[in-house]
């Protein structure tokens, strides 16, 4: 039994391991109700293996075995099979072209494509840590070292860059991205059976089975249900100004009128050396779109500059990172003091900042060839401008994890009205099938 993963799905295949590739090209082909050849076959995530059609190779010339999983990709101009119901009611197989005209991913175009993983062009600062050793050196422990300088023991051999109890003395809660792929090939399987699969509350479509919904739902088709839980890992790690005057250009608006503002940050990602693979983002310009502002709200406005905009930090080797908003009330206008009233009894991000923020996450996909999507996650940024314990204007980074994203892209999460911390997860729908939430809530009883 040999697991075939596709951007359609997993399937199983049963065939001889003594049988030739040939045999397996059929059965994979028929195993999928919506893929035709040409396609790939690999032996491992990264396409270093390729499995080809053969008569006289077998499986067991490329070292399969049973459970292992191989990993399919389409050819950019394959067709692809779709059902469609023909006039009597019953289903007939027809052909539609599905290749795409591929662009070249970045941040700075929302709603960009993502092409396959064959050609995922990934960040530079990716493809800089991804060449780095990424483990953390030690020097030698004079008190329980016992050997010479040219030797190591485990009180002294580099640690992985994903190690918990040096993180938690670094006073890192979450690891960088980066460290969590090493951290998923790190054990005896390398890393083949690791998937990175984006998180989607959709039901597929193209399920025959059975009348689309409302009327009808299966395992196939259905969503899983999503339990919220703490990401382990964040796309970005730090973020700073280039200059200190961008954010107090940006925040003059605010002390002149009294009225929050909205601004796109502009600049690049670069490796952070505090953090074990890590990535910072450095912001070089703040651009503030057309919005109209009160001194409780902001709305944006549509934005004819926006594309001249994108097109000028290209030029200059920049693009849009991350956005950043004010949310201060001035205390003492003497003293320069302003209200704190974001903190772990309150909130930190509102549910609508987080629903704006996941918006934004969706628009600048991450681009990486792990996924079998071609991206995964995201590395735009939010930037909060408020007041800190001591009253002084203060600027926090945060992002949205992958599930909040998917959750707000799909059209699942809103805010409340009455409770800003707090998000309402919709209900299914007539129109719009909307998959189980769960999450844990810890309570102190006193």
């Amino acid at each position: 039994m040999l697991r075939i993963q596709s951007p359609e799905g997993t399937r199983r295949v049963d065939i001889d391991n003594l049988a030739v590739t040939r045999e397996l090209f059929e059965k994979v082909l028929n195993a999928f109700e919506t893929i035709e050849y040409p396609f790939r076959l690999y032996g491992r995530r990264d396409k270093s293996q390729e499995i080809g059609s053969s008569d006289t190779k077998t499986l067991a010339s490329y070292g399969l075995k049973h459970g292992d999983m191989i990993f399919l990709s389409p050819i950019a101009g394959a067709v692809q099979r779709v059902e469609q119901p023909t006039g009597n009611g019953k289903a007939k197989n027809e052909i539609s072209n599905t290749s795409l005209s591929v662009s070249t991913p970045t941040t700075s175009m929302p709603g960009s494509k993502i092409p396959a993983r064959s050609t995922v062009d990934e960040d530079q600062v990716d493809l800089l840590l991804q060449k780095m050793d990424g483990t953390v050196k030690r020097k030698r422990d004079p008190k329980n070292c016992l050997h010479g300088e040219n030797s190591s023991c485990i009180h002294c051999l580099p640690l992985e860059p994903y190690d918990a109890s040096y993180l938690k003395d670094l006073n890192v809660k979450h690891m960088s991205f980066n460290a969590y792929l090493r951290k998923l090939s790190s054990g005896l399987d390398g890393g083949k059976y690791a998937n990175l699969d984006n998180i989607s509350c959709r039901i597929k479509p193209g399920c025959t089975g059975h009348p689309p919904w409302p009327k009808g739902v299966c395992s196939k088709c259905q969503p899983k249900a999503i339990t919220l839980n703490s990401q382990p890992y964040r796309h970005v790690d730090n973020i700073v100004f280039e200059n200190p005057n961008l954010v107090e250009q940006f925040l003059h608006y605010w002390r002149v009128t009294g009225r929050q503002r909205i601004g796109f940050l502009y600049g690049k990602f670069d490796v952070h050396l505090d953090v074990p693979l890590g990535i910072k983002g450095i912001v070089a310009a703040i651009y503030e779109p057309p919005q109209e502002s009160t001194r409780d709200s902001v709305r944006l406005l549509p934005d004819s500059r926006q594309s001249l905009v994108d097109r000028l930090a290209a030029k200059l080797g920049l693009s849009c990172i991350g956005w950043i908003f004010t949310d201060l009330v001035a205390e003492d206008v003497s003293k320069g003091t302003v209200r704190n009233f974001r903190n772990a009894e309150t909130h930190f991000l509102s549910a609508q900042e987080c629903v704006m923020a996941g918006h934004f996450q969706s628009l600048h996909p991450n681009p990486c060839r792990f996924s079998s999507d071609g991206y995964f996650g995201s590395k735009f940024v939010t930037v909060c401008v408020t007041g800190d314990a001591q009253n002084q204007v203060h600027m926090e980074g945060y992002q949205v994890s992958n599930q909040c994203q998917a959750l707000v892209r799909d059209e699942c999460l809103v805010p409340t009205k009455d409770a800003p911390e707090l998000a309402y997860a919709r209900q299914s729908t007539a129109e719009k099938y909307i998959p189980d939430v769960y999450y844990k809530v810890s309570e102190i009883f006193c």
